[in-house]
């Protein structure tokens, strides 16, 4: 059985209706995470990869900003365009979800009961996007961006691992050339 890569594309708005537009949809996409709050356009997904959550969605249930997990499953409508938007990127046989519903997370020291229902759309993140760049000149647009609240966690800075216990760890103790900064 072949591996297929799947990639979560983020669900952008321009007054309440999606962006319909090939090429703003994809320069929208292809911005910064420090331009779009840190929820990515592009988001990888492998099962069994390390993620962390991006967004406090419940502190008291261990459900904060910064939890490292493990991702199992994408669930997704199975209408979702099998469209290439990056092929500089990502390889061409690569999944575009366009339409998620949830990710199945593994939270093994989560407080939830396991027979818990709850409506997904409540978690699902907005955030405001404000610039961005079309046809070499600025122009000004609110965007409402709808995404899963993960992130890749192969590596972490030491800012999100503190406070976490790590099995394992890498630390590069090779001192980066240039002046050296104190906090």
């Amino acid at each position: 059985m072949e591996f297929r890569p799947i990639v979560c594309l983020s669900q952008d708005y321009v007054k309440g209706t999606r962006i319909a537009d090939s090429q703003l949809r994809k320069a929208i996409l292809e911005l910064p995470d420090n331009k779009t709050e840190h929820l990515p356009g592009y988001l990888p997904l492998v099962p069994g990869m390390p993620v962390l959550l991006t967004e406090n969605i419940a502190a008291e249930l261990e459900l904060s900003n910064g939890t490292r997990r493990i991702f199992r499953q994408l669930v997704y409508d199975e209408l979702s365009d099998d469209i290439q938007f990056d092929k500089a990127v990502f390889s061409n046989h690569t999944k575009f979800i366009t339409q998620p519903k949830y990710a199945l997370v593994e939270f093994s020291s989560c407080k939830l009961d396991s027979e818990l229902k709850f409506d997904i759309k409540e978690l699902l993140s907005e955030s405001l996007s404000k610039i961005t760049k079309v046809a070499k000149r600025t122009t000004k647009i609110s965007i409402k961006r709808k995404a899963l609240p993960l992130t890749p966690a192969y590596s972490i800075t030491t800012h999100k691992s503190q406070g976490q216990t790590l099995s394992k760890i890498i630390v590069d103790l090779v001192t980066p050339p240039g002046p050296v900064e104190v906090a």
